[in-house]
């Protein structure tokens, strides 16, 4: 391996960690801010490496290689020495959302028992906590539980090297169950270095890039893009809790302003939310020119909210071409297609009647019943994008919406232990031609120019009468119905009862609103507002409005709206119900 360059030349994570802490052991390589703003910890590359072996070496005491083991930690600095302690260890990170207060242990036990794991790396904390639990019987109590906030980094010598290749299984990426039940994506060395290579080369990062990355990292932009993606470049980066950020935006921002950080991002929703819950006051102290790279995905990109936040935030610096969407999956390992650098992001106007019908028709912004769709740019070198029909297996013409599926390098090797599914998802093959094997996304989207667009998930899109809705479509217009809904907290979907599809929408109600809702006809008000506008915007009939307290809709670890679960949630009669109509 060379140290020169900021790619270095590895063939597993390992190698790539030994390369940094040989070559740059006293850099800072990551900065965990512990309230979010002043207070933080760091480790160089070097201590990394250290706490890594030491790890590894206790976990070779417990596990044999190749075993699975579960993550749980907080976000932070532990958390990734766990995570690269089971990969010098040779075995099988699981990283899996830690337990909350009040929360079910059902998703960690579901998780636990498809990887077959029966050893756990936590802290003190969480373990005590669990403990406390241990009333409740529970699964986890089977587990052989290690903690490593206060472990010896003496034990680092006592490692045994393992010999790994590129095609070793690195890490269990559970999906986030955005649509269905969460499934072990098997993730190679190979898949993580060949898609970090094209998120570097697609972002242009260097050893002067910085980060500052928010998102959690059990899921997988937050640990492929912001954990090892910096360390792929030889890059520092400041990281905060996704609380902290919930809970306070303006955190997010102040950290790229004060590190001057050049590349951040997530999905749609957090851009939202920092228009809205950041003061003008409290623009005035930002500096955002330094951010060249805000990347925007896992989940639809409205052009809207790119506008607004560059707007907003242009007095302090930012510049509408960092804005970079970008589209991806785990079953892809991460990226699949991105913008291009220094340009501003392409969005353009279509007809939404014919994306109903499955058919691309350009429109105007003057027209009416139009949808606007952000690109999330071009396939990303060495891999292949092509439109599909979802049942008929023929790509799709030019001017048509279909299945998005991808081939390349960075395709995961399959689900964990999940064959059948596995030869479904990710061995597809043309009808007319044999080629593959392709992956089914389960996207909905088409190509235009080179430029890929996404219209929704397979699984989530509502069919009434022939005609495609699109449930980010429907919710958007929810959510401008009324200023007492809360932005990106409505769900939409579909059940078949009484012979027919009945469309059912969710919203969530700012808190502050809740009594007078309560207390007056102001919730009948905001429905009846609901089902015009839906009427007007979508020639569309609401079979049920439901109107929820915050929080109440189930959402993935990255804030995606769980429409699956939202939906198994209502047949079960179990949301926090503040108006149902019709009752």
């Amino acid at each position: 391996m060379y140290c020169l360059d900021s790619k270095p030349q590895a063939a597993t994570v390992v190698d790539l960690l030994r390369h940094r802490a040989e070559c740059q052991g006293s850099q800072v390589a990551y900065t965990f801010l512990v309230d979010g703003e002043a207070e933080s910890v760091s480790l160089t590359y070097g201590e990394l490496e250290q706490r890594a072996r030491a790890i590894a070496a206790l976990l070779q005491s417990a596990c044999p290689v190749g075993a699975r083991v579960l993550l749980l930690y907080p976000p932070g600095l532990e958390y990734i020495a766990a995570f690269f302690g089971c990969l010098y260890a040779g075995v099988v990170a699981v990283p899996v959302y830690p337990p909350r207060p009040n929360r079910s242990l059902e998703r960690i036990q579901s998780v636990m028992a498809d990887a077959e794991a029966n050893v756990a790396l936590t802290t003190q904390t969480i373990l005590a906590n669990l403990i406390k639990r241990s009333a409740q019987p529970h699964a986890l109590k089977s587990l052989q539980w290690l903690t490593t906030d206060q472990i010896s980094l003496n034990q680092g010598p006592n490692l045994i090297p393992i010999p790994q290749s590129p095609n070793d299984l690195a890490f269990l990426q559970y999906t986030s169950g955005s649509t269905a039940s969460p499934k072990g994506v098997m993730v190679s060395h190979h898949n993580l270095l060949h898609n970090l290579d094209m998120i570097h080369r697609c972002f242009e990062h260097s050893g002067d890039s910085k980060g500052v990355i928010w998102l959690p990292p059990y899921h997988d932009m937050g640990l492929i893009g912001g954990v090892l993606q910096p360390l792929y470049g030889g890059f520092p980066v400041t990281l905060l809790s996704p609380l902290m950020f919930l809970q306070r935006p303006l955190r997010w921002l102040q950290a790229i302003s004060r590190v001057k950080a050049t590349t951040s991002g997530g999905p749609n929703f957090a851009y939202d939310l920092c228009v809205r819950k950041i003061k003008p006051d409290q623009i005035t102290t930002l500096d955002l020119s330094s951010w060249t790279v805000a990347f925007n995905g896992a989940e639809q990109i409205s052009a809207e909210t790119l506008e607004r936040f560059s707007a907003t935030f242009a007095p302090c610096g930012f510049r509408p071409e960092a804005f970079y969407p970008c589209y991806g999956l785990a079953e892809a390992t991460l990226i699949v297609s991105g913008g291009v650098r220094r340009e501003p992001p392409i969005h353009k106007i279509f007809q939404r009647t014919a994306l109903m019908h499955n058919q691309v028709i350009a429109s105007h912004p003057t027209e009416p019943d139009i949808c606007a769709l952000v690109s999330c740019g071009r396939c990303v070198p060495d891999q292949d994008i092509v439109i599909v029909h979802p049942e008929t297996l023929f790509p799709c013409p030019s001017g048509e919406v279909g299945e998005i599926w991808v081939s390349g390098p960075s395709m995961a090797q399959g689900y964990w232990r999940q064959p059948i599914t596995t030869e479904q998802t990710f061995a597809a093959y043309l009808k007319n031609t044999g080629e593959g094997p392709f992956l089914r996304t389960g996207d909905l989207g088409f190509l235009e120019g080179g430029e890929l667009f996404v219209t929704g998930r397979l699984k989530d899109v509502i069919i009434v009468h022939g005609r495609n809705y699109y449930p980010q479509d429907l919710e958007l217009t929810v959510a401008l119905s009324h200023s007492w809904l809360l932005p990106n907290s409505v769900a939409a979907f579909c059940v078949h009862q009484f012979h027919k599809e009945r469309v059912i929408i969710v919203a969530e109600v700012e808190r502050r609103y809740i009594t007078q809702c309560q207390q007056s006809d102001k919730a009948a008000e905001i429905t009846a507002r609901i089902r015009r506008n839906i009427i007007k915007h979508h020639d569309l009939q609401i079979d049920t409005i439901v109107l929820l307290k915050p929080g109440s809709i189930p959402r993935t670890s990255s804030g995606k709206i769980q429409r699956y679960s939202c939906k198994a949630d209502f047949l079960a009669d179990v949301l926090p119900v503040i108006l149902r109509d019709p009752s």
